[in-house]
C-alpha cells in the first residue's frame, strides 16, 4: 500500500484499479494514511507438518530458498506469516519522528502475542542516506541505529524482520504520479532511482549481512506499467533499469538492486515483487534477475480492490511462479472492516504452503489504512480479527 502523508486527509471510498493496478489515490485519499497517533522515537504443494510457520520466541532461522519453499539452516521449511509495520517510510521525511506508534519490547511482544513470525519494515531511503533536507534527528546514524533496534527487539521475540524499500527519491509526473510536485520521497514511485537506491541497499546489505535471519525486500510496489502502454518495456525496465519510457529519472532496476546487496558479501533471503503495485506477477519468472547467491523469493501484494483478486486469477498467474520460486505476499488486506477477502486468500495460500502478511500493524482507520489494530497493546479491527484469530489456528 502506499502510505501517504500524514496531513491527507481520511477518506473511505475506495477506487477501483484500472487492469493490474492497485488502489491509487490522489492526495486527498490516503489508502495507508496515519492521521493522529503519536510518534515514538526509538534508537505448490499443500502444507506439510514440517511447513508449520515459524515458533515465536525460538531464534528466527537463516531463510534461503530451496526450490520453491523457504527452508531453514537444518533445511525444515519455513512460512513467513505475519503483519507489516509501517511508519518508517513517512514519519522521518515529514518531520515527525521516526516510527508511527511505539516500537518498543511491550509492543512488539503484542504482535508476537499473534503468533506472528515475520515482520515487514518498511523504509525511506532519503532518512537512511540522511540526505540534507532530513531532520538528522530523525536521519542518517539516528534513523539507522533505530532501525537496527527494531530488528533487535522482532528477533529477540523469534520474529524474522524483512527489512523494505517503501518511499524513494526522483521526480516522477507520468500516469499514476503521487506527488509531481517534488522529487523528495514524500510518496510511492513508480520504480527506484539510480540515483541514490543502489547507495541506500549497498548500506542496508552492509549493515545486516552479518545476520541472515533479516530479510531484504528490495521495492515496495513497482509500476513501471502505468508509465507506458508498453508491458514488454515495463518489464524490461523493472529487470534492466536505465532511460525507461514515460518515468522522468533514471531508474535502477530490480538487477541493479540485487547486484548492490550481493556485492557486499550478503546472501541474505531477498524478496522481488512484480509490477501492478505488485499484484502482477505474470512475467516475473521471464524477467527474472540473476542471483548469484539463488536466494531470491517472489513478492506479491493483495487487496480486494485489485485486479488480480479472485481465486481464479491466482491460479491462472500466480500458481505458475509459486511452482518454481518461493512466494510471500509481502501485504493482504481489504477496505471493508472486515476480513471475508483475507480469508480466502489465506485460505489459498495456505493450500500452497506460501507465505503472507498482514498490513497493517497501526491504528489507522481500518477502511482507509486498512489497520489490524485499534491500539498497540493488540486489540484487533474488525479486519485484524480475521488475520489475528486465522494465526492463532495455525499453532
Amino acid at each position: 500500500m502506499r502510505a501517504p502523508p500524514r496531513l491527507y486527509a481520511l477518506v473511505a471510498a475506495a477506487v477501483l484499479s484500472v487492469v493490474g493496478t492497485a488502489l491509487v489515490p490522489n492526495p486527498a485519499s490516503a489508502a495507508s494514511a496515519s492521521a493522529t497517533t503519536t510518534a515514538s522515537v526509538a534508537p505448490a504443494d499443500a502444507p506439510s507438518k514440517s511447513s508449520k510457520p515459524l515458533r515465536p520466541n525460538a531464534a528466527p532461522p537463516k531463510l534461503r530458498a530451496s526450490g520453491n519453499k523457504l527452508v531453514d539452516e537444518n533445511g525444515a521449511t519455513r512460512r513467513l506469516l505475519g503483519v507489516n509495520r509501517s511508519g518508517g517510510e513517512f514519519m522521518c521525511v515529514q518531520g515527525y519522528g521516526i516510527f508511527d506508534g511505539p516500537v518498543d519490547d511491550a509492543s512488539v511482544k503484542a504482535i508476537a502475542d499473534w503468533k506472528v513470525n515475520a515482520v515487514r519494515i518498511p523504509l525511506n531511503e532519503e532518512c537512511w542516506l540522511g540526505l540534507s533536507h532530513i531532520n538528522p534527528a530523525y536521519g542518517g546514524a539516528n534513523y539507522i541505529t533505530a532501525v537496527k533496534a527494531l530488528v533487535a527487539r522482532l528477533e529477540a521475540h523469534g520474529i524474522t524482520p524483512i527489512v523494505e524499500l517503501h518511499w524513494s527519491h526522483g521526480r516522477y509526473t507520468g500516469g499514476d504520479s503521487h506527488c509531481p510536485g517534488t522529487e523528495y520521497a514524500t510518496c510511492q514511485k513508480p520504480m527506484p532511482n539510480a540515483q541514490y537506491t543502489p547507495a541506500f541497499w549497498t548500506s542496508v546489505a552492509q549493515t545486516f549481512k552479518s545476520d541472515q535471519a533479516v530479510v531484504f525486500d528490495l521495492f515496495n510496489e513497482p509500476f513501471p506499467d502505468r508509465a507506458t502502454s508498453d508491458l514488454t518495456a515495463a518489464w524490461k525496465c523493472w529487470r534492466d533499469g536505465g532511460s525507461c519510457p514515460g518515468i522522468d529519472f533514471q531508474v535502477a532496476g530490480m538487477q541493479t538492486l540485487l547486484n548492490a546487496v550481493r556485492t557486499t558479501g550478503a546472501r541474505n533471503l531477498v524478496l522481488i515483487p512484480g509490477v501492478a503495485y505488485s499484484n502482477d506477477l505474470r512475467q516475473w519468472l521471464t524477467y527474472k534477475p540473476n542471483d548469484p547467491a539463488g536466494n531470491l523469493a517472489a513478492a506479491w501484494h493483495t487487496y480486494n480492490f485489485n485486479t488480480c483478486s479472485s481465486e481464479s486469477c491466482f491460479n491462472e498467474q500466480l500458481a505458475p511462479v509459486i511452482a518454481q520460486v518461493p512466494f510471500v505476499a509481502g501485504e493482504i488486506g481489504e477496505n471493508t472492516c472486515s476480513h471475508g477477502y483475507v480469508d480466502r486468500v489465506m485460505a489459498w495460500l495456505d493450500a500452497k504452503g506460501a507465505s503472507y502478511l498482514g498490513w497493517t500493524w497501526n491504528t489507522w482507520d481500518c477502511s482507509s489504512g486498512p489497520s489490524l489494530i485499534s491500539d498497540y497493546n493488540g486489540t484487533p479491527t474488525n479486519f485484524g480479527v480475521g488475520l489475528r484469530d486465522h494465526l492463532k489456528g495455525l499453532q
